[in-house]
């Protein structure tokens, strides 16, 4: 059922070599798969658009969507599909604009979630203006293991679907909301996650260094690693034996 679970979890259709990637199996036995789901009308399949030559790719989608794949997350993965394809063809940077983009909508996210009190009166102008080589300002300052499960929750908000410890120190990502759009564009989708992190622990007044993102580094996961004290030290030990000789960081 794992090739089903993903299909369900994912706000838009995707590629066989997409899913693939995420379960860390073999391309043909996906397609098995896949097919078979078609075949039992638990899932459907269309032709990607063209992009060049060369046959089209199938796409595939469930036939009945899962109750926590709103509408809204349908339409924000079409437009962080376009918005990525846009990044990745036309920025001369496209981690870095990635990366700071993400650390904007980080600030932003955990200033949501953390409504300003009305004692701490009015809020200067442009206090929340985050320009892409500056800290977003922090909010009340925190412990760093606080910090660094407050942003572990905000992962789990947005559908990470993420594990850890109680260091939350490393965090294995679950499910990639974007998958379709991470697998055809690495860098930029996951240089907006990876700047999101940052972003939600700067405003928490957390440290970021030694913070990356090893996208795909297990079968079903992405490997997150915030950083600050010694169980950061000792998840980037025990990572650094795990992972595949191919498997890059985002850092």
């Amino acid at each position: 059922m794992q090739v089903l679970d993903v299909l369900t979890a994912q706000p838009e259709p995707c590629t066989v070599a997409a899913i693939a990637t995420a379960l860390g199996q073999h391309g043909n036995t996906v397609r098995e798969h896949l097919d078979a789901l078609v075949d039992a009308r638990l899932a459907q399949r269309h032709r990607a658009p063209a992009r060049g030559r060369g046959r089209p790719a199938w796409l595939y989608e469930t036939s009945v969507r899962q109750r926590d794949v709103s509408d809204g997350a349908v339409e924000y993965a079409a437009l962080a599909s376009v918005l990525a394809d846009t990044i990745a063809r036309t920025s001369s940077d496209p981690a870095g604009d990635a990366i700071a983009a993400g650390r904007r909508w980080g600030a932003e996210l955990v200033r949501t979630r953390r409504p300003q009190s009305p004692d701490d009166g009015p809020e200067a102008p442009g206090e929340n203006d985050v320009r892409a080589g500056d800290a977003p300002p922090p909010v009340a300052q925190t412990d760093d293991a606080a910090a660094r499960r407050e942003v572990v929750a905000l992962l789990d908000d947005l559908g990470f679907a993420p594990s850890t410890d109680d260091a939350a120190a490393d965090v294995a990502l679950r499910r990639c909301p974007l998958l379709e759009a991470a697998y055809r564009h690495p860098d930029v989708v996951c240089g907006v996650h990876l700047g999101l992190a940052r972003g939600a622990l700067e405003t928490l007044g957390a440290p970021t260094d030694g913070t990356a993102l090893f996208p795909f580094a297990e079968k079903g996961a992405c490997r997150l690693l915030l950083a600050g004290g010694d169980p950061f030290r000792e998840a980037e030990k025990t990572l650094a034996t795990d992972l595949p000789d191919e498997g890059g960081a985002l850092a």
